[in-house]
């Protein structure tokens, strides 16, 4: 018999629980999505899963894994966000809102141009 010669490596410990976990994405889903029929379905939409299980995640009383919770994250940025900081990357949720605010100036910028081409119009009128 070998003597154990090997180093110990530290036990790593999630810092939170499965309940935690669920309560994340709860939450996040609520929040976009609030808590009614129309936000199973498009929780169904996005992933394909079942009522059931939709309005499980939905009331925190299941959480979704793998390609399910891809699938979330893919379509909800407050899913994602709710990832990250799980995951103890916070600070990579900023380039979620980020990209959230590139996309609200990039709207407003076309309002802005739509309300100018209409003053002009009247204008010449």
């Amino acid at each position: 018999m070998l003597p154990k010669s090997g180093t110990l490596l530290p036990v790593r410990r999630a810092k939170f629980s499965e309940r935690d976990y669920a309560s994340q994405i709860r939450q996040a889903l609520r929040d976009e999505l609030g808590g009614s029929r129309v936000a199973a379905k498009a929780i169904m939409r996005w992933t394909g899963a079942s009522n059931r299980s939709a309005r499980n995640w939905l009331n925190g009383a299941a959480s979704p894994s793998g390609y399910h919770l891809l699938c979330l994250a893919r379509e909800s940025d407050a899913v994602l966000g709710a990832i990250l900081s799980l995951s103890g990357r916070p600070e990579l949720a900023l380039s979620v809102d980020i990209r959230a605010v590139e996309i609200a100036l990039a709207r407003a910028s076309g309002a802005i141009a739509v309300l100018r081409r209409q003053q002009a119009r009247r204008r010449i009128d």
